[in-house]
């Protein structure tokens, strides 16, 4: 069972398996390895941010083989439907003081950006060294603005997707594996 459904009922509301559980694996720690000799000798604040980080940011630091912190932000620009508003609202912010720290934001997907270009700019104006991006994936056709990534697990189409933390409505965040959700669920 998944969320009181069956695992029937969660397979008809999927289209298709984009990016397999043994594929996000390798991706990161292909990233952690690469993360790991570029922040050499500096002190990393990994900044997760609610909830569909949760996975990503959970997996990820336990692939880093070095010490890092680990903080957590809720923004919202969503609600309950498929498309970005474009307006942020911190729901919990950090405990953590950025001046002088290395922080790489560690995101689900970077969409239409917007959300994401926010929050670098208010983790500049706090003061932190320096500010790098992680996303595990990202739909470059969906973009509002640009935004310099640093690391990137995976680019994948401009389609609805659920699963490793990605929601709908706050379900199939459990689902193992990222998969596209069937237009009859949202439409």
């Amino acid at each position: 069972m998944l969320g009181g459904m069956r695992a029937e009922e969660v397979q008809s509301d999927i289209t298709r398996v984009l990016v397999t559980e043994e594929q996000i694996r390798a991706k990161l720690d292909e990233v952690a390895a690469q993360v790991t000799a570029d922040y050499e000798g500096k002190e990393l604040l990994l900044v997760g941010v609610l909830k569909g980080a949760v996975m990503v940011m959970a997996d990820f630091a336990r692939a880093l083989p070095t010490h890092v912190t680990m903080d957590w932000m809720a923004v919202s620009s969503y609600g309950t439907g498929t498309r970005s508003s474009g307006v942020v609202q911190i729901r919990k912010d950090l405990d953590t003081d950025l001046h002088g720290k290395h922080v790489l934001i560690v995101e689900d997907i970077i969409d239409s950006g917007l959300t994401l270009s926010w929050l670098l700019t208010n983790f500049a104006s706090r003061g932190a060294a320096s500010v790098e991006v992680f996303a595990l994936f990202r739909k470059p056709d969906a973009a509002k603005v640009e935004v310099d990534c640093r690391y990137i697990g995976f680019d994948i189409p401009n389609e609805f997707v659920v699963g490793y933390g990605l929601d709908y409505a706050e379900k199939y965040r459990n689902l193992r594996d990222v998969a596209v959700l069937a237009p009859h669920v949202y439409s």
